[in-house]
């Protein structure tokens, strides 16, 4: 399993929200390259980044910052946060991002997803964000009426690859994972699935890696020094 370490950007710094509420902000630094950097001391080789500005807005604030993280790590790096248009999506691409994920743009404009499905391919993942078992949109600030499941079926007949799937009731919550969802969508689906909210001890590392999930983001976990990242990695890549 894959240990995706992340950074959540807004005004150019690296900060966290309590349950996807923009009003419950931590600035965990003011400068991320260096927090990436750290990423990669620990063994890391991917990276989550997510444009927290540009979830609400649809543009592509923090874009400068992401550029420099890309520039200064070897790290795989996918980005998410407002991404609606083949021009953004391009503009990530070009500074060196290796995938970009759609989030709310993937549940309101299908047609959108479909050409960006078949110019990007693997380059595309979606983000299913999921809220009282529906998925939520706009930064986490609505409820959509698709069924998180039968949204997952959609997105794996169209042909994508990978999907970043938040409950967001976990997201910062150090409450644990959600490991039967998890659990359920890889049975499920011929989806590669990153496991993102509430992975919040080494415990859940290894019980995600156990259950076949292709990736693990860690957030808040890693800020609070609830996980040794060092660690995680070390056990997602050696579980049993």
């Amino acid at each position: 399993m894959i240990i995706f370490p992340a950074i959540d950007l807004f005004g150019g710094k690296a900060v966290r929200l309590y349950k996807g509420d923009y009003a419950k902000m931590t600035v965990y630094s003011e400068h991320p390259e260096l927090v990436a950097q750290d990423f990669v001391k620990n063994g890391a080789t991917h990276i989550h980044l997510v444009d927290l500005e540009g979830a609400k807005s649809g543009s592509t604030p923090n874009i400068a910052t992401i550029e420099k993280i890309v520039k200064s790590t070897d790290l795989f790096v996918e980005v998410g946060g407002g991404i609606r248009s083949l021009d953004v999506i391009e503009s990530y691409i070009r500074i060196g991002v290796n995938r970009v994920i759609l989030g709310t743009a993937a549940v309101t404009d299908p047609e959108f997803l479909s050409k960006a499905v078949a110019k990007y391919g693997a380059k595309l993942a979606v983000g299913v964000d999921i809220k009282d078992g529906f998925v939520a949109i706009k930064g986490w600030t609505e409820k959509s009426e698709l069924e998180a499941f039968a949204f997952c079926e959609k997105l794996e007949k169209m042909g994508v690859k990978t999907v970043i799937c938040t409950d967001i009731s976990k997201d910062g919550a150090m409450q644990g994972a959600n490991h039967s969802l998890y659990e359920e969508l890889s049975k499920r689906f011929c989806i590669d699935f990153i496991a993102s909210g509430g992975v919040s001890s080494i415990e859940d590392v290894r019980k995600l890696a156990k259950q076949n999930t292709y990736g693990a983001i860690i957030g808040k976990a890693y800020y609070t020094g609830a996980i040794n990242l060092s660690e995680a990695i070390e056990v997602a890549k050696n579980v049993d």
